[in-house]
């Protein structure tokens, strides 16, 4: 049987994909079981693992601004012993990454293979760590990007928004950047899914199909939950200053997966209709449940 090792397996995305692996023989550890930073102790987890996928990561994007050595260390120097770890063990490694490491100036979504351009901490730490993997474990690695993953958590847009919708509040919402709603369970189930299925190692792009920005991802929460979607009002991004840079239109080409005998993940607005009765059931605040 495949042994798998998950790292960040407390966080979102790491909890989903524990839960794929359920019926497997899984090591689950969290960033309190392990520091990845530290070369050594990545040494003696990974070891005796067949499967290697690293959801742990810094995702704090304007924290990252101010704790640029912190960032880099969880999104680069992380992944490069990760990938030296595996590559002394002959395990192979999936490592998850973002939209971020694109400039998000294109017209069309960006294919696997388009210049990386990061623009805040979080994205250059991302795309270093990227670099590492390819490096190090170019013959047994998956680098898998995803961008606005939401899920069973209490904190991030879609509690906030489901909070609001809850008492009827008018919120402004950006409007003018673009990119994906994922479900976390949808990415989960393609991370197993194309070990399975022997993907060859490369760079892959595992986010919901379609564009949203975060005003009309905001007026579908608003209508799942009941409330009036015209209650979500479009603001410019000029008009909401942050800390770090955002990419403005950071779509992602997935026309990848029909050519490995995958199909498409699901277009947002359906996902979006599969996820919010699992989020209610599961007692996501704001939700009825």
């Amino acid at each position: 049987m495949t042994t798998w090792l998950v790292t960040g397996a407390h966080g979102m995305l790491g909890r989903e994909v524990v839960a794929a692996l359920r019926d497997g023989d899984v090591t689950a550890v969290g960033r309190g079981d392990l520091d990845i930073t530290d070369a050594g102790a990545v040494a003696r987890v990974v070891a005796g693992h067949d499967i290697v996928v690293n959801c742990a990561a810094w995702t704090d994007v304007d924290g990252a601004e101010l704790h640029e050595e912190a960032a880099f260390g969880a999104n680069a120097l992380g992944p490069a012993f990760l990938a030296e770890a595996c590559r002394r063990s002959g395990a192979a490694l999936l490592h998850v990454s973002s939209d971020y490491v694109f400039a998000g100036d294109a017209t069309e979504p960006y294919p696997p293979g388009a210049p990386l351009a990061p623009l805040s901490s979080y994205g250059r730490g991302k795309a270093a760590g990227e670099w590492a993997v390819r490096a190090i474990l170019p013959e047994r690695s998956w680098i898998v990007r995803t961008a606005w993953l939401y899920g069973e958590r209490t904190t991030g847009f879609v509690p906030t928004m489901l909070r609001c919708a809850a008492v009827g509040r008018q919120v402004d919402v950006i409007d003018d950047v673009w990119g994906h709603p994922t479900w976390a369970r949808h990415v989960a189930g393609r991370l197993v899914g194309l070990v399975d299925a022997d993907v060859p190692a490369g760079v892959y792009h595992a986010a919901s199909a379609g564009g949203a920005t975060w005003h009309s991802f905001a007026q579908a929460i608003y209508s799942a939950a009941g409330a009036d979607p015209e209650l979500v009002r479009p603001t410019p991004a000029s008009g909401v200053p942050r800390p770090a840079r955002r990419p403005a239109r950071s779509l992602l080409a997935d026309d990848q997966w029909p050519q490995v005998g995958l199909p498409r993940l699901p277009h947002w607005r359906t996902a979006w209709e599969q996820a919010y009765p699992e989020l209610a059931a599961a007692g996501m605040p704001g939700t009825a449940h």
